[in-house]
């Protein structure tokens, strides 16, 4: 006994075909101008470099000043500051090293910007609303994979 199985794959088609009798209608797409607006999420590497170059203005110092006190190149360091390059830990630590800075210090900045920079998208009082700090998260902490 041997069935024969025709040789034919199987076609799950990606767009939805022609209503069938007994389903809803899909519900019309909405107008553009009734969307909320998109809100772009900062990234961490622009946040942590916003810091460190806020930092390195602040005490008057150049990018080379610190790049060698750090023990990295200019140009990398310039990457890190516009946002351009994902810094490792280490990286990180030395550049907040040579302004003085701990590692930790330099991740708190970047996080209270972040924090500050989404409340004003998420309208604020997450904190109020939660009792659980400003983030609303069910931890109050940060981690940095790296």
């Amino acid at each position: 006994m041997t069935s024969h199985v025709p040789n034919e794959a199987r076609v799950i088609p990606l767009r939805p075909q022609a209503a069938r009798p007994g389903t809803r209608p899909a519900a019309p797409p909405v107008p553009p101008e009734r969307r909320p607006p998109t809100v772009r999420e900062p990234l961490w590497r622009d946040l942590v470099g916003d810091v460190l170059r806020r930092e390195r203005l602040e005490q008057e110092r150049t990018l080379k000043e610190v790049a060698e006190a750090a023990r990295i190149s200019m140009p990398y360091l310039s990457e890190v500051e516009r946002g351009r390059k994902e810094a490792s830990s280490e990286v990180l630590a030395a550049a907040a090293g040579a302004l003085g800075l701990g590692l930790a210090d330099l991740l708190a900045r970047a996080q209270g910007e972040l924090v500050r920079l989404t409340s004003r998208h998420t309208g604020g009082g997450g904190a109020a609303r939660t009792g659980r700090g400003t983030s609303g998260a069910r931890f109050d902490g940060m981690c940095l994979a790296a």
